[in-house]
């Protein structure tokens, strides 16, 4: 992971600093891609990919499960008694404690972060992110029924992740 830092780590850097927006955010990103590369390394084929290309998929994800957890925050009424308004509404009038509805929020992130890269992508992508199939399976280069696939079986794990949660 090293010789994968030092090599790519300023490229990975630019990306998320053009996506993200701030040093900061973009700092995590490139940091947190390290770490599950790192975790992932024994599922890294040099005859499927060039390290470069497996790195930036590991940072396309980091960076898309940043972005959608930042609109996930943005549309979630301050609990701290911020205006529930600004948000889209009140939430008690929608039938839910603020309190509640972040916590429910925390746990289908942390739920989404058990799930493989493959899974996750698939449903940030189409779900979250409201993309047509097609354009996402053309996107990661894979058949419409292989997206679908991994979207169902995404969506499987990620009801028994949250199930065990007691969400």
């Amino acid at each position: 992971m090293r010789r994968g830092y030092d090599r790519h780590g300023g490229e990975l850097y630019r990306y998320a600093l053009a996506r993200l927006g701030d040093d900061a955010s973009a700092q995590d990103a490139v940091q947190e891609t390290i770490v599950r590369a790192w975790k992932a390394g024994g599922r890294y084929d040099p005859a499927r990919a060039s390290l470069r290309t497996w790195l930036f998929a590991i940072h396309r994800n980091v960076v898309i499960d940043q972005l959608a957890a930042r609109r996930w925050a943005a549309s979630t009424p301050d609990a701290a008694g911020g205006d529930p308004g600004a948000a889209g509404g009140d939430p008690a009038a929608a039938g839910g404690d603020p309190a509640e509805i972040v916590a429910d929020g925390a746990a289908v992130v942390h739920a989404l972060g058990l799930l493989s890269d493959d899974h996750r992508t698939a449903i940030v992508e189409t779900y979250l992110r409201d993309r047509p199939y097609a354009d996402v399976a053309g996107e990661l280069g894979i058949p419409v029924a292989t997206l679908r696939s991994r979207v169902f079986h995404g969506l499987r794990h990620l009801r028994a992740a949250l199930s065990r949660e007691e969400v």
